[in-house]
């Protein structure tokens, strides 16, 4: 059950868990530096003792991300935006929000939702260290993953996207110029320039002969520059897309299928074409959409042993978008349910099939679109 490169853990309020491959780096450099730091701070512990309390509290630190982005996740959720998944990778975690807040209020009160459970989390975790002042293993648990949480909750109040903090400034902008474009824009750009100086200060450390620390420091830099440059280019996306219909972009070739086709049959039909999606009918009426992707949910030597209407979705289940529906909004509903086509109904004078918006399509008209905005520039 793989998403994005990840593996699903469990579900947590709905919400699917996944672990991408990079968090395995991360939680063996944690567990390995707390067997070094407990070594040290407590040399009278067994090697079991160390090794045991540094995968139990990195197990926990991990639970502590999950609690900061579930965060996220139920303030989104409390405006009616979808959440579909978190994912734990080498630097944290990511909650995978399907789309944008509607008001400034709403950006803001998701954003600080994570800040807000992480110090809530070091306090916990402060008070069960005071508690508990006779047990060592405990308080040496409960003392790392206090600072670290209010560590992580600091660190994600740093003003710059996509940091918790660069949301914040957002809203702010956003609350202030009226501009969601424009507020990206601010907060994207202040991302950047965090992440530069992160990237400066990582090299100034390496320099002076920290270079563990130093390397560290400017890879976090450059992963969040690479985040907030991929911000500021969706921006620019936006800004494409912005007035555009379903019936502006969507294709008119509605290339169809029968259902009873071999899958054999169709992926010859799909080489021979190179149209990656159909529209299955049966009489005439339409019954449901094939694509490449079904095609390859059927292992390779079952394909003559199974049609068409074995691996196709069906009408049911099939989601429609409307001649004069946003593309923007037909974009999020692709992301948030994780198709890459969707077909155009017209209602009037009885429901039928009028183009194909892609995601194809959409990059097309995005690269054409950005294109003559440089030429118009120059």
């Amino acid at each position: 059950m793989a998403r994005g490169g990840g593996f699903r853990v469990g579900k947590v309020l709905g919400i699917s868990i996944y672990l991408h491959p990079s968090w395995l780096i991360i939680f063996i450099l944690i567990v390995t530096t707390l067997v070094a730091q407990f070594s040290q701070a407590h040399p009278h512990w067994t090697v079991a003792q160390h090794w045991a309390l540094a995968i139990v509290t990195s197990v926990l630190f991990f639970g502590s991300v999950v609690f900061h982005e579930l965060s996220h996740s139920v303030v989104a959720k409390h405006y009616k935006i979808p959440v579909t998944s978190i994912t734990l990778f080498v630097f944290g975690g990511l909650a995978h929000i399907s789309r944008e807040p509607d008001k400034a209020g709403q950006e803001f009160q998701i954003a600080i939702a994570g800040p807000l459970s992480s110090y809530l989390l070091a306090a916990v975790f402060y008070g069960l260290k005071v508690a508990v002042p006779h047990n060592e293993m405990l308080g040496a648990l409960a003392g790392w993953l206090a600072l670290i949480n209010f560590s992580l909750a600091t660190f994600n109040l740093v003003p710059g996207f996509p940091l918790d903090g660069g949301r914040v400034l957002r809203a702010a902008a956003w609350g202030i110029t009226g501009n969601f474009t424009k507020a990206t824009r601010i907060a994207s750009r202040a991302g950047q320039i965090i992440a530069y100086a992160m990237i400066a200060f990582g090299v100034w450390k390496g320099f002076n002969g920290d270079w563990v620390g130093g390397i560290w420091m400017a890879f976090i830099g450059w992963f969040l520059l690479s985040a907030a440059q991929e911000t500021y280019g969706q921006v620019a996306m936006r800004q494409a897309l912005s007035g555009l219909r379903a019936a502006d972009v969507m294709s008119l070739d509605l290339p169809t299928v029968a259902r009873d086709i071999s899958l054999e049959d169709y992926g010859q039909e799909v080489l021979r074409t190179g149209r990656r999606c159909h529209l299955v009918v049966t009489q005439g009426a339409l019954s449901g959409l094939m694509t490449v992707h079904l095609l390859n949910k059927f292992p390779r030597d079952e394909w003559d042993s199974n049609s068409v209407q074995a691996a196709m979705l069906p009408l049911a289940r099939m989601s429609w978008a409307a001649p004069d529906e946003p593309v923007l909004r037909i974009l999020d509903r692709m992301r948030a349910e994780d198709v890459n086509q969707m077909p155009v109904l017209m209602k009037d004078p009885s429901p039928h099939v009028v183009g194909m918006v892609t995601r194809e399509n959409i990059l097309h008209v995005i690269q054409t679109r950005t294109e003559l905005g440089s030429l118009t520039q120059a």
